[in-house]
């Protein structure tokens, strides 16, 4: 009896949750792909414009809260930082460690990389001073890691250094990593764009619960090529640094400005030429290509990483505990408990549908999660759209419909969902597309449309943040940061389901928690051994595919729209697209536009 009052209560309560949603959203749902919740309507006109040619222009979707990257809320706060700050190296687009700050990779041979794995020492150039002229040093990166793992801080980026020990300066300009243990990923830590480093004269004071009140946060001083002279919400201006180590850029300025609703951002450099680039454009298919023809840009498309997924939760996101604590796993979910329940949303999903639809050539439908780099894959790993399993699995499962309305129950509880996304129109159709067939075969589905901002929020009172996640489902894109992803895979992990008890901070999101997957993830881990360790990776893979611990649908693309007057710049899945922003630069034949 209390099992089929609580279904109802949960009935109730799901009901009021998703027609808050709706009310909330009504006109977000309405809007054209120019003008959606949260982002700023830009001019309609489609004429092209004149600028300034040494301005460089950047666009972005979500505006940028803050320039220290290891208190990012989001993708465009770490884009935002990376022309101001450097890390020890980068990768490129094939995985190549490039230096940055560090004088030269670490190898056994140069007597940098430890043979059994325990520890790594970077040498420094020497030729490095900070905007304000203050040399750069090991100290700085001592300090860095100080900063990031003082729990205080709550670092976005602690994750990335849960394996080192310690960092101790030799001199000014070498410092070694000692790891907790041989690990082969070695390179993580002070790469890529979790990896950049702060000024400790900059900082010092600042290297606890203040830590987001340091002026720095919106006054970066930093290594690299353009300083932040102006922020204001939407809109950071740059200045191009005159004692960068590599050269004075080619920009005298830069105005990068978030809030941009992607179709906009896209039309502003295509059609309109005033902007130089728009980052991470999902656009549906249709609505990109007819940007193209006679376009004053180019699209770039770049499979990495990133994987769109449908994420379902193992908890009850509509039960709380005795301490008023909304899906902990103390309170399984009522459905996704049961695997038959899971494979048959995964057997419902159209994945061929959404990507030639909605993607295009920004997509490939797929079925893994670990997709990049290319040897972690499995090769025969595919998927299937099926709605003939999908009922009879349900059916398996005890869920008929017995009064024929058309959804399924069990016990007097319908089988419905609530399945939220952030505002987005890709996520909306697909949404759309997910709920019309999940309907054929007896789930009732309800729409929850989260404003961008408060979805990917990392404010622990943003209840409709995806960490949160007070929904059975939920579609949104990532992937492993760096070409090892041991600790994108980290984030399946039982201790790392994100709670009241860690603020919601964790990754976890789903509440997902296996042993056996734990187990290979600390052999992962640890082993040095390439080969093993690739098996290890592609064992991992099958468990979460075949546990159905997430739904892979879409291998996406970063597409970016690059304006012509540009020399062509290499972008990379494992850093921020600004990673080499140093280097960009007016195309040859358009020089002459510039003025000195």
């Amino acid at each position: 009896m209390r099992r089929l009052v609580m279904g109802r209560l949960n009935v109730g309560f799901r009901g009021m949750v998703a027609l808050a949603a709706g009310l909330s959203l009504v006109g977000a749902v309405a809007c054209s792909p120019t003008n959606l919740e949260g982002m700023t309507q830009v001019e309609s006109e489609t004429a092209p414009v004149q600028r300034d040619p040494n301005t460089l222009r950047l666009l972005y979707g979500r505006s940028v809260a803050t320039l220290n990257p290891h208190l990012a809320t989001g993708y465009q706060d770490f884009e935002a930082a990376r022309l101001s700050y450097e890390p020890l190296a980068s990768y490129s687009q094939d995985g190549e460690l490039i230096p940055f700050l560090a004088a030269e990779i670490p190898t056994e041979a140069n007597g940098g990389l430890a043979e059994d794995g325990t520890s790594v020492i970077w040498s420094l150039r020497r030729d490095v001073t900070w905007a304000d002229g203050e040399p750069f040093t090991a100290e700085d990166v001592v300090f860095t890691f100080e900063f990031i793992r003082n729990p205080e801080v709550s670092a976005a980026t602690a994750q990335f250094y849960e394996g080192v020990e310690s960092v101790e300066a030799l001199d000014d300009h070498r410092v070694k990593i000692t790891f907790t243990s041989p690990t082969p990923a070695w390179d993580v830590p002070f790469t890529g764009q979790t990896g950049m480093i702060l000024p400790q004269h900059h900082y010092a004071d600042y290297n606890g619960l203040n830590a987001r009140e340091a002026p720095a946060n919106l006054q970066p001083v930093g290594t690299g090529p353009y300083q932040a002279v102006g922020f204001e919400p939407g809109t950071v201006i740059y200045e191009a640094n005159a004692t960068y180590w590599d050269g004075r850029p080619a920009f005298r300025r830069v105005e990068l400005q978030g809030g941009i609703a992607p179709y906009a951002a896209a039309r502003e450099v295509m059609q309109r030429g005033s902007a130089d680039f728009a980052h991470n454009l999902q656009v549906e298919a249709d609505a990109l290509a007819a940007l193209e023809p006679d376009a004053l840009g180019q699209i770039s498309y770049l499979f990495g990483s990133q994987v769109e997924r449908i994420m379902v939760n193992f908890a009850n996101p509509f039960v709380r505990t005795e301490a008023g604590e909304q899906a902990n796993p103390q309170t399984p979910h009522p459905y996704f408990s049961d695997w038959r329940v899971r494979q048959a949303i995964n057997l419902a999903i159209d994945r061929d549908t959404i990507a030639q639809e909605l993607y295009g050539p920004a997509g490939k439908p797929t079925a893994q999660l670990l997709v990049a780099p290319e040897e972690y894959q499995i090769p025969d790993l595919g998927y299937e759209y099926n709605l003939v399993k999908a009922k009879l699995l349900l059916e398996q499962a005890g869920w008929v419909d017995s009064d024929g309305d058309g959804i399924r129950d069990q016990g007097g509880v319908p089988l419905e969902v609530l399945f939220q996304s952030a505002v987005n129109p890709v996520r909306q159709r697909t949404q759309a597309i997910v709920a019309d067939s999940l309907k054929e075969v007896g789930v009732a589905v309800q729409v929850s449309r989260v404003r961008v901002d408060e979805f990917f929020s990392a404010n622990p009172e943003d209840t409709n943040s995806l960490n949160h996640f007070y929904a059975d489902m939920q579609i949104y894109s990532i992937g492993n940061e760096s070409p090892d992803p041991a600790t994108y895979l980290g984030w399946w992990s039982c201790e790392k389901i994100a709670s009241m008890a860690n603020q919601w901070q964790e990754p976890n999101n789903a509440r997902y928690c296996n042993p056996e997957y734990d187990r290979l993830l600390a052999q992962a881990k640890a082993e040095l051994d390439p080969d093993q360790r690739t098996a290890l990776f592609q064992q991992m893979n099958q468990v979460l595919t075949t546990d159905v611990a997430v739904i892979p649908v879409v291998h996406r693309a970063l597409v970016n729209a690059v304006s012509n007057r540009l020399a062509p710049a290499e972008f990379t899945p494992w850093d921020a697209s600004t990673w080499n922003i140093k280097d960009w630069a007016i195309a040859p034949e358009t020089q002459t536009e510039a003025t000195e």
